[in-house]
């Protein structure tokens, strides 16, 4: 699995001003809080910090943050950008407790959509969703993504939440609170592809 870490320098000045000096330095202000202890002011190198945005992987990770040189072990709750530059403008970490479910995004990977019937076979399109789903877990069991095998999805068939198979460990958001039923939405579907009312050739019609 891959492992995550960045450093982070603790900070008192606070506001928009403080803030805005922070981002000219080219550092990100930043909070971690959680674990039952005092929220805490920080400051990201940018530069460090866009080395890991671009994985996926490192928003659904437990990460190293080492503030000040003491090393804390969080997950990443937000990331707040530049409405039209390619800057981040702030981050919410959450610190770990080992014996405290956390609450998480995490990514859904489509596997075997090559071996998929209802395309493959039956001519339709895989339509997605959702790209993510929420989740409740301990930080041992959280994992990177959640498959979903389109090896056995024909036409016209939906793959809905309670369709996932999650990991031991893992339980989804949604089935949280309230009926099941209520809350079972879906997640990727085949179809048949839109216009696509022509009889092949050589197909009979009644």
């Amino acid at each position: 699995m891959e492992t995550f870490e960045l450093d982070a320098k603790s900070r008192t000045e606070k506001g928009k001003g403080a803030s805005r000096r922070l981002r000219r330095t080219g550092q990100v202000p930043a909070i971690l809080y959680g674990a039952d202890k005092d929220p805490v002011q920080l400051a990201v190198s940018h530069n460090e910090l866009t080395k890991h945005i671009v994985h996926e992987a490192f928003y659904s990770h437990i990460l190293t943050l080492n503030v000040d040189g003491q090393p804390e072990k969080v997950v990443l709750k937000d990331v707040q950008r530049h409405p039209y530059r390619p800057f981040v403008t702030h981050l919410d970490f959450q610190r770990v407790n080992e014996s405290q479910k956390i609450h998480m995004h995490v990514p859904l990977h489509l596997v075997n959509e090559d071996k998929c019937p209802g395309v493959k076979i039956e001519g339709g399109t895989i339509t997605r969703q959702m790209i993510e789903v929420e989740i409740y877990c301990l930080p041992k069991d959280l994992p990177e993504f959640i498959e979903i095998d389109m090896s056995t999805v024909h036409l016209n068939q939906i793959v809905h939440l309670s369709n996932l198979g999650l990991p031991a460990g893992v339980e989804l958001a949604a089935f949280s609170h309230g009926d099941i039923s209520e809350h079972d939405l879906p997640v990727v579907s085949v179809h048949g592809k839109s216009g696509s009312t022509e009889v092949e050739e050589g197909e009979e019609t009644e």
